[in-house]
């Protein structure tokens, strides 16, 4: 068995594929319905879902659960309900068990927030994106700056615990806006932030109006710079960056999102979810069916969705685990990786990014990427894994 497969925790991701509307920039696997979704028969499925995942892994305990999507916020609390008594009833939940959910600062869905914390969820991430009217409209959101301000102080009256995401580096924005923005981000946050760089993604609006020139996007140089930036912005509020693009006051990272950088275990059941699982000897990548009624169709036929159940390899486990654990600020274990892959880090690899400033070494088995070494991350993870 690769041993420490369990080690980064056990959690469960749930994914709910409907939007209101699909942003242009976005490549995640959401759909948008022009007739209302029948909830109860997703519910039920999800349900089907879990269950066949529960005889896979039995006698786990949940640290956390994450309702994903496309756009949890349009279920009903009653949905909501009955999918988190699903994974209770079939797994024991930790007692600090962390329960999140991602949500649209829409008025309509903040008023249902109280819905969603009486159901148990007891974190909630907030799709803001910017605090900028302007920018909003150009990203496709529903919503405007005073809606997203209103449903932040909702969500803090509402939920122990919040986050909210916003994307930089978007066209046109300058270093000194995105400073200004950071810093009132940062005011209305309660204890995390995930800050994202706008990336132009295949397939997606922003990549055709990008490759017809109609949509001028930062250079790269500029693109460190803005990273650089909200590293320091962050750290000096005392939210410093616990993972490349989160942000968090010591405590209150997102429990579930370490689950995937400590590459621990975790079910994801929907459509178009992917888990990774250690089932015996073997641990499992697993991913499910994408297109929604398709996934609906092959639940209530087969018990689950999933497409795609295979075995890793002891090289793709220890790939997976430096492509993850390093970017963590707390990096990864060389014990663990060695456990895993079955043989160690190239010592003369690991010393030249050392030297050269892309790694640093924290005590005896604990290494970590530098500031610099994530600007270059995936040729540092290459690096090691060669």
């Amino acid at each position: 068995m690769a041993t420490g497969a369990i080690e980064g925790g056990f959690g469960i991701y749930l994914h709910w594929p409907f939007c209101a509307a699909k942003c242009p920039y976005c490549d995640f696997n959401s759909h948008v319905r022009h007739q209302p979704v029948d909830q109860a028969r997703f519910a039920a499925a999800l349900d089907r879902e879990l269950a066949n995942f529960a005889e896979l892994t039995p006698g786990r305990t949940v640290q956390s659960i994450f309702l994903g999507g496309g756009t949890p916020s349009l279920m009903d609390p009653a949905t909501v309900e009955r999918v988190l008594t699903a994974i209770s009833d079939k797994w024991t939940l930790d007692d600090n068990v962390e329960i999140s959910m991602e949500a649209n600062p829409t008025s309509v869905e903040a008023e249902r927030f109280r819905g969603y914390r009486a159901a148990g969820v007891n974190r909630v991430s907030l799709g803001v994106q910017s605090l900028n009217d302007a920018d909003l409209k150009m990203l496709g959101r529903l919503h405007d700056a005073a809606t997203a301000r209103a449903a932040i102080e909702t969500a803090r009256e509402t939920f122990p615990r919040l986050s909210f995401d916003l994307i930089y580096a978007r066209p046109e924005q300058t270093l000194d806006a995105w400073a200004e923005e950071l810093r009132a981000a940062i005011a209305l946050a309660a204890d995390h932030l995930s800050l994202y760089q706008l990336t132009i993604e295949e397939g997606t609006p922003f990549h055709a109006l990008f490759n017809a020139g109609k949509l001028k996007m930062p250079e790269q140089e500029l693109g460190a710079e803005f990273f650089a930036l909200t590293q320091d912005v962050t750290a000096e509020a005392g939210m410093p960056a616990y993972e490349v693009s989160n942000h968090a006051r010591p405590g209150a990272e997102c429990r579930h999102n370490l689950v995937y950088w400590r590459y621990g275990d975790y079910v994801g059941v929907g459509p178009g979810a992917h888990g990774r699982l250690t089932v015996g000897a073997n641990r499992l990548a697993t991913a499910t069916e994408r297109h929604p009624e398709t996934w609906l169709q092959h639940v209530e036929q087969g018990g689950h969705g999933m497409v795609e159940n295979m075995g890793l390899s002891e090289e793709e486990q220890g790939d997976e685990y430096l492509l993850m654990g390093l970017r963590l600020t707390e990096g990864i274990d060389l014990k663990r990786y060695e456990s895993l892959a079955h043989r160690g880090i190239d010592p003369r690899r690991l010393n030249a990014l050392i030297e050269h400033g892309m790694v640093e070494q924290l005590g005896e088995n604990r290494v970590r990427a530098t500031r610099d070494g994530f600007f270059v991350l995936d040729a540092v993870v290459a690096d090691l894994a060669a």
